[in-house]
């Protein structure tokens, strides 16, 4: 079977509001499931190894991604669903790590990232109709894969579907674009340098829950001719979360001709403050 093969994996179909749970916080429940997220991108399937929780998400197949920008998305799928390698698709749902740190933690990540409740509310928030038992061991994936990797998105699916033919049509002018944009020379450039070709982009920011004493990291990226963040170089998990699509540099030339720039950047990780 080729790379391009379809393959089945598993998609939640339920989309009702919650119900049946007692008191306020099942109100709060529903409102946040209604406020689904929505990502779009190309599908991808990696050849990674997997442990059973890895392997829980897909049904014992492939994990499966969608590519957008700089975002990798892994999809947790939970019913049949036909995905085709390079196709695109729209995705709702439930970015778990978002909705976690907007549900917080009282104790400021020291009884470790993310709280299994927090994952518990998640997975309610994405598939309501799931038994106490089953909602239990879905968020024990869910905590287990976030707090592997908690800067890289996990996107619980709760409906997707293909990007229509007419959409992929009206793509077709950035096929040229990135033949023409991989012509194009590229340089290194200093930190300290590049730094005073930043327009906007913010390099101070709040400690993430998963990591609240914060530090100061140097991200190693490219610099399109645009002058925006096209890619990330580095596996440093706190550069994965930075917001790099609000990034602005002046566009990139040398000898009046653009060029892309392989760079880094300094960002600092404030603490977070517990409240009292």
């Amino acid at each position: 079977m080729s790379d391009n093969a379809r393959v089945f994996s598993c998609l939640a179909l339920t989309l009702a509001v919650l119900s049946g749970c007692s008191s306020q916080p099942a109100a709060n429940q529903s409102k946040k499931g209604a406020a689904l997220d929505r990502v779009q991108g190309k599908a991808q399937f990696l050849a990674e190894s997997s442990g059973a929780a890895d392997a829980s998400m897909n049904a014992g197949g492939p994990p499966v991604y969608l590519v957008d920008g700089l975002r990798r998305y892994r999809l947790f799928l939970r019913a049949p669903f036909e995905v085709i390698q390079g196709k695109e698709y729209l995705a709702e749902g439930i970015y778990a790590q978002k909705a976690i740190d907007e549900i917080g933690d009282p104790d400021m990540g020291k009884n470790g990232y993310p709280l299994q409740d927090s994952c518990e509310r998640v997975v309610r928030m994405a598939w309501n109709n799931l038994s106490f038992d089953a909602i239990e061991s879905t968020g024990s994936v869910v905590r287990t894969r976030v707090k592997r990797y908690p800067a890289r998105p996990l996107f619980l699916v709760t409906r997707i579907q293909q990007v229509t033919e007419g959409a992929a049509a009206s793509g077709e002018p950035k096929k040229d674009a990135t033949a023409a944009d991989e012509n194009i020379p590229e340089v290194t450039v200093a930190a300290d340098k590049q730094s005073a070709f930043l327009i906007e982009g913010p390099t101070v920011l709040t400690a993430p829950l998963w990591d609240p004493a914060g530090e100061t990291v140097r991200c190693k990226l490219i610099i399109n001719a645009e002058g925006k963040i096209a890619a990330l170089e580095t596996g440093i998990q706190l550069c994965e979360s930075v917001p790099w699509s609000q990034f602005r540099y002046q566009p990139p030339m040398k000898g009046g001709h653009p060029v892309k720039v392989h760079t880094e950047v300094e960002v600092r990780f404030e603490p977070r403050q517990v409240k009292p």
